[in-house]
């Protein structure tokens, strides 16, 4: 089945050179355009696409309220940002969003493809090194630590264990993996186990933790301390 892909963005000429590039493709389809956020939130809930990719800068309702609003609906789809602007404040506001993946419109068109199936498939965009510094920063780890005062203690945000209560052994040695950025083929090798079961592990993880793909599973990682906080 073909993945279905909604464009959003405010540039006419965008929309179509990407519907065209699209249209090419055997495996993807678009089902529809938008020119800002409102219209594309509204075509999500009319249309129900697997994947939209989606521009930040917008007139009315930006990408990244409107990636939040899509990403809030029952059975979302998954959003892939595509912008000129390699902005780290962009970058942030659209993980903590719900997006997926982000990219740059300079590009080539091939990893644009590329990107959609990644997206359409469940994964982060981001390489491995990119999404350890990404998370560890929006998870709030990253950070220099203001010099503590008397009435100050120096001490870090304590990590809530109870988001992964129902795992397993494994599933948290996994989830710690994954959290640094690493692979399925590369947890398989640093656990010594196949990549199906490595990808079996990171399936269920997905289902158990309610996460939308690996960068949420990583922020999880974080967030509950299984992967160390940097100084």
């Amino acid at each position: 089945m073909s993945v279905r892909v909604l464009l959003v963005d405010d540039q006419p000429l965008m929309l179509v050179g990407l519907a065209i590039l699209i249209g090419d493709t055997d495996d993807l389809e678009v089902v529809g355009q938008a020119g800002d956020g409102r219209e594309a939130v509204r075509l999500v809930r009319e249309l129900r696409p697997d994947v939209v990719v989606m521009d930040i800068r917008m007139p009315g309702m930006d990408g990244i309220e409107a990636t939040r609003q899509a990403t809030a609906e029952p059975d979302p789809p998954k959003v892939l940002v595509l912008t000129t602007f390699d902005d780290d404040e962009y970058v942030y506001g659209a993980l903590r969003a719900g997006a997926s993946g982000f990219l740059l419109k300079s590009m080539a068109l091939d990893a644009i493809l590329d990107a959609i199936r990644v997206v359409a498939a469940g994964d982060a965009l981001i390489a491995p090194s990119v999404t350890r510094r990404l998370i560890a920063d929006f998870a709030g780890t990253s950070a220099t630590p203001a010099t503590p005062t008397a009435s100050e203690p120096d001490t870090e945000p304590a990590a809530d264990s109870s988001l992964i209560a129902g795992i397993t052994d494994r599933e948290r040695e996994v989830l710690a993996l994954v959290g640094q950025g690493l692979s399925n083929g590369e947890i398989a090798e640093r656990l010594v186990i196949s990549a199906a079961t490595a990808k079996t592990h990171v399936a269920r993880l997905f289902a158990k933790l309610g996460a939308r793909d690996r960068v949420h599973l990583a922020i999880i990682a974080f967030e509950t301390g299984l992967v160390p906080r940097r100084r």
